[in-house]
């Protein structure tokens, strides 16, 4: 396979990426060929000049999945502002953090989104333009050409969810978002005649870089707002879908839908946002035959660090991979030093990929933007992510836990991930998290928060876990519920669950 151009260019230039007449997105308000999509981005991006908005502004979009959504990334690159997606999920407390920290002079949303808003919510110098009206003026701006922008200058500010303090704004240039959708494009090997069915928040980088890398394809987008599983399932069927991205907490709810015959369609499934249990993966291989697994590991800070070949799934379930293209991974001990083989250390992210840090936040961005280790092929500034990894002798990556998370019981670390891998695996629980609690014994107990699949089996599972792992590891609390709470980004929301067992 041809490696890809390495080669930034200004982040509207995707527009340009596919056949004219070919289809590049569709929405609930129909669909757009590449033509389209040049033809209102210029369009999108002449409006928002035309509001009187200064070079580098922030323009804050919190809306659903909606054409106007999908234009404002591309839109606001053309124009030369900053585009701050808010995820539609979020209260209006939230939603006024972000506005501030962001010092945005534009909010677009819906009439009943910015009717939630309360004093004080909007800042005095951030003009709110309701949905509706950025779709008039759609038709009488001037409409904009391809942008000559440099490619190190800022596009997006992602936010992060905030698990931990408040969230911060991830900085990213034309070039980080530009060379990320080209990455992806190339190792998915997605072509033209893909379609992309756009499950997460265009929010989440993740979810954002379904619209990019498909565009960088010369693809067509589906983004979905969907209420269950079986919208997912009608999606794909109606248009013809060959490729779904999703988180762990995703992929329990599909693979727990009755596909039937569409499943055959799917040629591609992605996931990251958490590492998928090995069970989860086989019930992926039997119910989407035709379709290649990749599991991913990423982080806002730089996007995308690697991925696991789908021809090596099967035999290593467990890894994350290697790098993707335009990444460097580094296994690092305390001392910069790579770590030997099988040897956990930090993961450390280096090269193209790695933002610009954290909007307005030199301390905590000096944090994790650091030197890259001395032995960097790249060198310059890399991400020191905070993750624990660790590489084996043939090169793969695997994930260990956040050090922040690790379990410190009776003297041992434990990784949450072990112990929830495990009780998945049991076939008695469909979702799970273990985490710490104190304890005047042990330091910190383990406490099993658990969804079952069927009746709670409680004495099984305990027995299943104590012919799996070491005595160290068994969880002192097993707390069952119906629902897992989710992240707004579709994850499993750990913290909402640790001040649940803290409180």
């Amino acid at each position: 396979m041809q490696a890809p151009d390495p080669t930034p260019k200004p982040l509207d230039h995707l527009a340009l990426r596919g056949a004219a007449d070919a289809p590049a997105l569709v929405t609930r308000e129909g669909a757009l060929d590449y033509a389209g999509l040049e033809r209102l981005v210029g369009a999108l991006a002449g409006a928002l000049l035309g509001k009187g908005l200064l070079p580098g502004s922030r323009v804050a979009g919190w809306l659903p999945k909606t054409r106007m959504t999908s234009l404002l990334p591309l839109a606001c690159a053309r124009a030369g502002l900053v585009h701050v997606p808010v995820n539609p999920l979020l209260k209006h407390a939230q939603v006024a953090h972000i506005l501030a920290d962001s010092g945005a002079g534009l909010l677009i949303t819906g009439a009943a989104r910015l009717a939630t808003l309360e004093g004080g919510d909007l800042p005095g110098d951030c003009a709110p333009v309701e949905e509706e009206e950025g779709a008039t003026m759609l038709g009488s701006s001037e409409i904009l050409a391809p942008s000559s922008a440099d490619p190190d200058d800022l596009a997006a500010l992602l936010y992060t969810s905030g698990s931990t303090g408040r969230p911060k704004g991830v900085m990213l240039s034309h070039a980080n978002m530009w060379l990320g959708a080209i990455s992806v494009a190339h190792y998915l090997r997605l072509s033209p005649d893909d379609r992309v069915l756009g499950l997460l928040p265009l929010s989440f980088d993740y979810g954002q870089n379904q619209l990019l890398s498909t565009w960088a394809a010369g693809g067509s987008v589906i983004p979905l707002d969907y209420l269950s599983a079986r919208d997912v399932i009608r999606a794909v069927e109606r248009h013809d879908v060959t490729t779904l991205a999703g988180v762990p907490p995703l992929w329990v709810q599909l693979i727990e839908a009755e596909w039937g015959g569409t499943a055959y369609r799917l040629r591609r499934l992605t996931n990251s946002g958490g590492r998928l249990p090995a069970s989860v993966i086989r019930r992926m291989r039997e119910m989407f035959p035709a379709a290649e697994i990749y599991p991913m590991y990423g982080l806002t800070e730089a996007f995308r660090s690697t991925y696991l070949d789908p021809s090596l799934v099967d035999e290593h379930p467990g890894s994350i991979g290697t790098a993707v293209p335009f990444a460097e991974i580094i296994v690092a001990r305390s001392d910069g030093s790579e770590a030997a083989p099988g040897e956990a250390g930090e993961l450390v992210h280096a090269g193209p990929l790695v933002a610009k840090g954290y909007w307005n936040d030199p301390a905590r961005t000096a944090e994790r933007f650091r030197a890259a280790p001395p032995g960097s092929h790249y060198g310059g500034v890399a991400v020191w992510s905070g993750d624990t990894a660790k590489r084996d002798e043939a090169g793969l990556l695997y994930f260990v836990s956040r050090e922040d998370a690790m379990i410190k019981t009776s003297g041992n670390r434990v990784s949450p991930t072990e112990v929830e891998e495990a009780a998945v695996a049991s076939g008695l629980v469909a979702e799970a998290v273990a985490m710490g609690v104190p304890d005047d014994r042990l330091g910190q107990a383990i406490a099993l928060i658990a969804r079952p699949v069927g009746e709670r089996r409680e004495a099984d599972l305990r027995n299943y876990l104590k012919r799996e792992l070491p005595n160290f590891m068994q969880p002192t609390h097993i707390l069952w519920r119906a629902e897992m709470p989710k992240s707004p980004n579709g994850k499993l929301d750990r913290e909402a669950l640790r001040q649940e067992l803290t409180a």
